[in-house]
């Protein structure tokens, strides 16, 4: 019989290993990013995610191991979402999120499937296609996915059937005019990350402009096992999420449980089975730190898609009746964090260079946290472009 454990241990276990139980130093930068990664989306929020979990973080900060040291890398990543993750890890989060098999690719990318089906067309076969040409498209240049798309798209329909090309060329399901081919392309782009040929450049202006991965960096990803990079994978989602379930690694993944084969069998034996509202896993090495993490103190203010509040058991962590308040599917508030529990959301408004934030509490605020959280406020305001902050409180 699985040993049974707490909430209060799981949710202690989970911060700690996200960081957000004591920040680390300034050099720990690279170490919070690569836990398990830190969503970017919408922009700026990996930016605050860092900030929650490491001492003196700023723009600068990030910009330049981005930039200038390249140890930060950006790309499509989990869920076809743009990540940060160290440079040197980046097997992990591409190899090591490829899914395998067309069953799984099309779970991944949903919505090509059926307009390729009609291309007579493979999925594969359509990122081989994106691929052969990405080269001689981005070679020394930097392009956003609309300019990408487009010249992707012309080359790739001189190599089509009649057919095919009168379908490619002709208008898509998916934006106003966008011709089908194009709007196919943008979806095997997510791929091609995922196969470590291109990246994101920093940002210009409202502009994320892809790059060659070797031209970025000045050499290519490092070629490894895919098996290694999946087991590598899914180790680091259980010391962030564990004890967890196959269908809630997929989902984090962005597939379905039946696609996870790959992943999950590679490190069966290195799993140990623990009772968690049902049957769950856990590294087994792992076991004697579930039950012994420190508690969480203090306060934190978590954006919107942050690796902690990414977790699929949201039950966890948030009760029913306001899981709507947080995981909204427009306009997603930031969480707020107090000794280890959300207690609330936070929405910043901004006006020139003066933010004001409303911070809504699912509860009264203890009178020891708001001064905490006005704290925290004022080292978020110049994380958005805000010379100063007024903070406002509320309560459901």
């Amino acid at each position: 019989m699985a040993d049974k454990v707490s909430k209060g241990d799981v949710i202690a276990f989970r911060l700690n290993a996200h960081n957000l139980t004591e920040r680390l130093g300034k050099k720990g930068l690279l170490e919070a990013a690569g836990s398990c990664g830190v969503q970017n989306s919408p922009p700026g929020s990996a930016l605050l995610a860092l900030h929650a979990r490491v001492e003196d973080v700023t723009q600068d900060l990030v910009e330049k191991a981005v930039a200038e040291d390249k140890s930060l890398l950006q790309t499509w990543c989990m869920r076809g979402s743009p990540f940060y993750f160290p440079t040197a890890d980046a097997p992990v989060f591409t190899t090591g999120v490829l899914p395998p098999t067309e069953k799984a690719l099309s779970h991944f990318i949903v919505g090509v499937e059926q307009v390729l089906n009609k291309l007579d067309m493979r999925i594969s076969d359509a990122v081989d296609l994106a691929g052969a040409e990405v080269d001689k498209v981005l070679s020394g240049r930097q392009l956003a996915i609309n300019e990408l798309g487009e010249e992707l798209a012309g080359r790739i329909a001189h190599k089509l059937s009649k057919k095919q090309r009168e379908l490619w060329t002709g208008k898509g399901p998916w934006g106003a005019n966008q011709p089908l081919g194009e709007g196919v392309v943008h979806f095997c782009v997510r791929i091609l990350t995922l196969r470590g040929l291109v990246c994101f450049a920093p940002r210009d202006g409202n502009k994320a402009p892809f790059v060659l991965v070797d031209e970025w960096l000045g050499h290519p990803i490092p070629d490894i096992e895919p098996d290694v990079a999946r087991a590598e994978l899914l180790r680091r989602y259980l010391r962030c999420y564990g004890p967890s379930t196959r269908a809630d690694f997929a989902a984090w993944v962005g597939l379905q449980a039946g696609d996870i084969d790959p992943w999950w069998t590679l490190i069966e034996e290195e799993l140990q089975q623990v009772d968690f509202g049902g049957k769950a896993f856990i590294l087994a090495e792992d076991a004697d730190d579930l039950r012994s993490a420190p508690k969480a103190e203090g306060v934190r203010l978590l954006p919107p898609s942050d690796p902690y509040t990414q977790m699929r058991d949201r039950e966890t962590i948030v009760e029913k009746k306001y899981q709507r308040e947080v995981w909204k599917k427009v306009g997603q508030p930031g969480a707020v964090l107090t000794h280890g529990k959300i207690a609330g959301i936070w929405r910043p408004r901004k006006n020139g260079r003066k933010l004001t934030m409303t911070i809504k509490t699912f509860g009264s605020l203890a009178p020891r946290d708001k001064k905490p959280l006005e704290h925290e406020a004022e080292q978020v305001a110049p994380l958005r472009g805000a010379t100063s902050v007024d903070v406002e409180f509320e309560t459901y």
